[in-house]
């Protein structure tokens, strides 16, 4: 077995790599493709089992379901690189998907949907209305102005005595709405004064650089 692959199947599943027995469904392979795209790329390995054993590719065809996935159900397009790897007599092959310079990249569903995913570990997380948020105003070419209201105020104050909020907890302290919450988050994680975690369950907000904070009219 090559050095390399065997040192890349031996990492297991993590935040840039997955493991695939077989392709056999261009949308869903598609989500895989967008949440690395949207996070910080990553590889598929194509013929591995979840375990790290080597089952290998059974046809062409996977090659060309992954061609369909990245062309036809990613929007937009993504590029990708590719390699095959001979493990022992079975075919392993290898995509490499680049993160998106500006994001993000949509899914289409089986139910004509398009949709938006995240890399968090092992798994692809459909990114919230937040996230979405974040990434339009990333791609804008105009500045933030950000004016230190009490709202945003509040907000510091409780992540310099706690270790991380929620949009719901921002809202029901704030007492604002969640659109207007959305945006005063947005705005600081602009700015990188806050960076935003999450697993499959909820997401959450903490201050990126506590020790570097920008003072604050007391």
């Amino acid at each position: 077995m090559s050095t390399y692959i065997q040192k890349l199947i031996l990492q297991g599943e993590h935040q840039k790599q997955d493991f695939k027995f077989q392709v056999n469904d261009s949308r869903k392979i598609a989500r895989t493709l967008s949440a690395f795209a949207n996070t910080e790329g990553g590889k598929l390995l194509i013929g591995v089992k979840d375990n790290g054993a080597v089952a290998g590719v059974r046809s062409d065809e996977e090659f060309y379901m992954i061609e369909a996935a990245a062309s036809m159900y990613c929007k937009p397009e993504l590029d990708f690189a590719h390699r095959t790897w001979n493990v022992d007599g079975k075919t392993v092959l290898e995509i490499d998907i680049p993160p998106l310079e500006e994001k993000p990249c949509f899914a289409e569903n089986n139910n004509g949907k398009w949709m938006a995913y995240v890399r968090v570990k092992d798994k692809n997380i459909l990114a919230t209305p937040l996230q979405l948020k974040f990434w339009k105003r990333q791609n804008r070419n105009t500045g933030t102005f950000i004016r230190y209201s009490d709202k945003e105020k509040l907000l510091l104050q409780y992540l310099e005595e706690n270790p991380f909020i929620t949009l719901s907890k921002y809202c029901k302290i704030a007492s604002i709405p969640r659109y207007l919450a959305e945006n005063l988050l947005v705005n600081l994680l602009i700015t990188d004064i806050i960076e935003m975690g999450q697993n499959e369950k909820m997401s959450w907000f903490r201050l990126k650089n506590p020790d570097d904070l920008l003072q604050r009219d007391e």
